[in-house]
């Protein structure tokens, strides 16, 4: 019974990778711009498999690009060095104090472990911040909240370079100001930058929902902008959806072909959406 259960295993393995074949052709060369935030980034299967996945994708002729976040690491540090945060319509100011924690965060622990786990599922990845070959250029979001910026610049060239020799660069969502300020930058806003500017196939939003859902809660597979701007004017994209879903907006303006909102805590959720019929969370593009 064993022996028969593995044979259904192998059998159903094969299948999945034939019906694959014709997805892996159409990615092949493709870049794919990767948000990785959320609760899966503080549990190690989950960034095992997160990691996982994209050196797959890397295997396969997929060019990645991963942008982080790291808002829980930030706060659990800011809290064991007893920094007090102030905030302005529910946004945390930056201050000097704070800037300086972020960058450490950001570019220290998290970045290092996630090139870590990529590296250590046989990919290659290098970290680096938007402050690196001044890839991310920014200026000051609302000067009440402190060193918080909004990308107004890309110079991808590093980028180009890493997938040239067929490196992952993995991202902290750090930008520098013409003054040479740090700019702590919304992980989204960052990502939805980098792939405009890189006219990326994909940008893959992973967060803790299932995606984009309408007014019965069920999600919504695939959308386009002017639904998108209809269902937020309706107020059933509300809360912490609607930044999501106007940074798809921004990056499919600039040129971004598709943009997905999906569960970064789904098992191979990045595989399921680039290499399957099924796909996983919400689609957003301009009809065809």
């Amino acid at each position: 019974m064993k022996t028969q259960t593995m044979n259904r295993d192998w059998i159903a393995t094969a299948r999945t990778l034939s019906e694959a074949l014709p997805y892996l052709q159409r990615y092949d060369g493709a870049t794919v711009v990767i948000k990785f935030g959320g609760h899966a980034m503080g549990d190690d299967k989950e960034m095992q498999s997160f990691a996982r996945d994209i050196a797959l994708m890397s295997q396969v002729g997929v060019k990645p690009v991963v942008v982080h976040g790291g808002g829980p690491m930030i706060n659990e540090m800011l809290a064991k060095l007893n920094i007090t945060s102030d905030f302005v319509n529910g946004k945390r100011v930056t201050d000097a104090a704070t800037v300086e924690v972020v960058e450490m965060v950001l570019s220290g622990r998290v970045n290092k472990r996630i090139v870590q786990a990529i590296n250590a599922e046989g990919g290659r990845a290098v970290g680096l911040s938007g402050k690196d070959a001044n890839l991310m250029v920014c200026e000051t979001t609302d000067p009440a909240l402190g060193y918080v910026g909004t990308p107004v610049e890309i110079n991808p060239g590093i980028l180009h370079g890493l997938a040239e020799a067929d490196t992952i660069p993995v991202i902290a969502p750090l930008g520098t100001g013409a003054g040479g300020e740090t700019f702590n930058v919304n992980g989204d806003t960052a990502a939805g930058a980098i792939a405009a500017e890189l006219k990326a196939d994909r940008l893959l939003l992973l967060t803790d929902v299932a995606g984009v859902k309408n007014a019965g809660g069920d999600v919504v597979t695939e959308l386009t902008p002017d639904q998108i701007r209809e269902m937020t004017s309706a107020g059933t994209i509300a809360g912490g959806m609607i930044p999501k879903t106007e940074t798809a907006l921004a990056a499919i303006e600039g040129g971004v072909r598709a943009v997905v909102i999906l569960d970064g805590r789904a098992p191979n959720a990045c595989l399921l959406e680039l290499f399957t019929d099924h796909g996983a969370g919400s689609l957003i593009r301009a009809p065809r």
